[in-house]
């Protein structure tokens, strides 16, 4: 009960209160508990504005932000949609209350596993988890209705965009290593529609189309 309330408070003063309306977003916010997806350590933590580190290097993003990137996908409900990172499986969580089917890609096995196995337990169905190196997307299950990237880009992959398909969207962390633009692609018949949202710090995305390993 006290983390449910917790949740409350964390959408009303973060989501709410710094522009987030999208009310199915909201919702999802509200069901997802969070506490379940950081560290034994910063449970106590789960519900505060900030990342939290998860292990392997890696960050389970501030609740705005997975209530941002994700209000920017559009969500009706009926969409399939592809994440970049899996990490943790909090911002997997958030989409699958919001859309029809969620792949979510993750280059750390012991992380993808740690994931896969939470929500399952939770009973999301609707979520598949693959192994790999996330730079180039998913194209045997594209295209997609939105892709959400949870890692800093160098640039806006071209095969990302390539497998959406027309309508959809690419959210997606754009900058050098230690900031970067939150970036909003839409394909239209014609081309792209690429907005500047918000500065961001993310971890940074790791492989062939993303910022070389070897360098961090």
């Amino acid at each position: 009960m006290e983390f449910e309330k917790l949740r409350n408070l964390m959408v009303d003063s973060q989501l709410v209160a710094r522009g987030i309306k999208d009310e199915r977003v909201l919702a999802a916010m509200r069901k997802v508990p969070r506490h379940l997806f950081v560290d034994e350590s910063f449970i106590d933590r789960a519900y505060e504005d900030h990342a939290l580190q998860i292990g392997e290097g890696q960050t389970i993003s501030q609740p705005y932000m997975v209530a941002a990137m994700t209000e920017l996908l559009e969500l009706k409900g009926v969409e399939k949609v592809l994440e970049l990172g899996t990490g943790s499986g909090y911002q997997s969580a958030v989409l699958a209350e919001l859309a029809s089917k969620v792949y979510s890609i993750e280059r750390i096995e012991s992380l993808a596993i740690k994931a896969r196995i939470l929500l399952e337990s939770l009973g999301y169905k609707n979520i598949e988890i693959k192994i790999a190196n996330g730079t180039y997307g998913y194209k045997e299950k594209s295209p997609f209705d939105g892709i959400i990237v949870t890692a800093g880009a160098p640039e806006i992959p071209e095969t990302l965009v390539e497998q959406l398909v027309i309508g959809g969207k690419l959210v997606i962390p754009v900058g050098d290593r230690w900031s970067q633009i939150l970036m909003k692609v839409t394909r239209t018949p014609e081309g792209t529609i690429t907005q500047s949202i918000t500065g961001c710090i993310f971890v940074p995305l790791l492989g062939d189309l993303g910022w070389k390993e070897e360098g961090y």
